[in-house]
């Protein structure tokens, strides 16, 4: 008997899908799983994945809320604060030089800075619709965007044990040089339980400040339409339970274990979500601009985290 090609896919996909559920299986493990998928015999729901990556992502997220306490949450972040602020301005400017000097569109130069200075996909989807940019030219931006944040997943955490960072340590540099909360939280989750509070609520403060630099942007670009990522909101809401609703915490373990598979199912669709043609259209100069403004955040960012 004769299985359509079709038909075989999708049962593939559910398989694999089914096995990111299970802890055995490692964020890193899932988006590699997801890269060969894509590659190989192809995503049978691709017309579907970029609203299911982005649903499961912001779920995920609010359910590790209620693993975090809002007063050490804000610790977390204070300490961040100055640190988040500074390299922020300092990747955007950076980024939009890089884009002067190798001749890049000013679209996509910006839509690169802006995601690797704030958070990745999130940044560029709120800002393309500000700026007006094209199709190809907002495919670049996330491919390069996508290929970085898959190579600081698996490097990350090799890059903290050989350097003996601390949780902490580690949980700062991966949310302020990883770009997508995404990559951010599946690295800060194989480094340990500590680094992976500190990487969200970090990150999370970061992905913020897509609102003033969507105002700023819609001003220079005269538009009037700002995305805001409201679902951080009911991340901290999740949060105030959590610290201030003792009877949460009974099932809240539950609930932050849900949300770990959420976020490794996540990465696994991300990896499935990336085709070949978008990797072909990304173009030497804007994958440049990607690199050298990423490892200049990771090296800058790593310095200042070991001697701080």
């Amino acid at each position: 008997m004769k299985i359509d090609s079709k038909l075989l896919r999708k049962i593939v996909f559910i398989l694999l899908v089914i096995l990111c559920l299970f802890p055995f299986v490692e964020p890193p493990v899932a988006l590699l799983a997801g890269f060969l998928l894509s590659f190989t015999i192809g995503h049978p729901y691709l017309h579907l994945n970029n609203k299911a990556t982005k649903i499961l992502l912001q779920a995920s997220v609010v359910g590790l809320g209620f693993g975090m306490n809002l007063f050490e949450a804000m610790e977390a972040g204070k300490e961040g604060l100055i640190f988040t602020v500074s390299s922020i301005v300092l990747t955007l400017g950076f980024g939009l030089l890089l884009g002067k000097l190798f001749h890049i569109a000013k679209k996509t130069s910006v839509l690169v800075s802006s995601g690797t200075a704030i958070c990745g996909g999130s940044a560029i989807a709120a800002m393309v619709p500000i700026i007006d940019a094209n199709e190809e030219e907002t495919s670049v931006s996330l491919g390069v965007i996508f290929v970085l944040n898959s190579v600081a997943l698996f490097v990350f955490p090799v890059v903290g044990h050989l350097l003996s960072m601390t949780q902490e340590q580690f949980g700062l540099w991966s949310a302020i040089a990883i770009h997508d909360t995404s990559s951010v939280v599946g690295a800060a989750h194989k480094y340990g339980e500590e680094a992976l509070k500190i990487a969200t609520t970090i990150k999370l403060e970061r992905a913020l400040w897509i609102i003033p630099l969507s105002f700023v942007t819609a001003l220079l670009y005269r538009k009037g339409k700002v995305s805001i990522p409201y679902f951080i909101f009911l991340y901290v809401i999740a949060m105030v339970i959590n610290t201030f609703v003792p009877t949460i915490q009974t099932v809240s373990p539950a609930i932050v274990m849900i949300a770990k598979r959420g976020l490794t199912l996540t990465l696994f669709l991300i990896g499935a979500g990336l085709s070949k043609e978008a990797l072909k259209n990304i173009g030497i100069k804007p994958l440049l601009q990607g690199v050298i403004l990423w490892v200049f955040i990771s090296v800058m960012s790593l310095l200042v985290i070991l001697n701080m």
